[in-house]
């Protein structure tokens, strides 16, 4: 929830607003992953989380220099979106039955983070580039471009041993 109502006056108003939203996510993904990581019963998948985990910190690192950079705050801002993502994946941390299913749901709920992360930073890197932000831009894209790599690492432990170990279980 907002501190304040939003004030959209200028492209610079809206990037603050999109920047700050990025912020709480990512603090809130921070809290997340670990638990995430202790639910997960594939290695492979810990592992994944847990790297993601320490890029995370790193993403909330470079948000702040940004906000240094553009003289703002970083705070005031929940993100709703982000905090019902969150509980989504709750739900697959606190699931009973078969670990390998289990995992699969960690991942499609981890998946849909990343999305919504990649849309986030995509959305700020525009309007950096557009407001001539070009350094703000290039440290927004170097995240993004973290974001659509884990997603990418999701996939690849999806399809190499969570989903067909998920699929075998269904099929006894």
């Amino acid at each position: 929830m907002r501190l304040t109502s939003l004030k959209l006056e200028s492209v610079q108003d809206l990037l603050i607003a999109e920047l700050r939203d990025l912020r709480n996510a990512e603090e809130q993904l921070v809290e997340a992953l670990p638990k995430m990581a202790e639910a997960a019963s594939s290695t492979e998948l810990k592992s994944a989380f847990t790297h993601h985990l320490e890029e995370t910190k790193k993403h909330v690192t470079r948000l702040d220099a940004v906000f240094e950079n553009l003289n703002e705050k970083a705070s005031g801002e929940t993100c709703e979106a982000m905090k019902g993502l969150v509980k989504e994946g709750e739900e697959f941390i606190h699931a009973k039955g078969e670990p390998d299913v289990r995992d699969a749901g960690l991942i499609g709920a981890a998946q849909r983070v990343e999305h919504y992360e990649m849309a986030g930073y995509g959305t700020a890197r525009t309007l950096a580039k557009r407001l001539g932000l070009h350094d703000i831009a290039q440290t927004l894209q170097k995240t993004l471009d973290e974001e659509a790599a884990a997603d990418e690492k999701l996939t690849a432990v999806a399809e190499g041993n969570v989903n067909p170990s998920a699929t075998k279980m269904a099929a006894k």
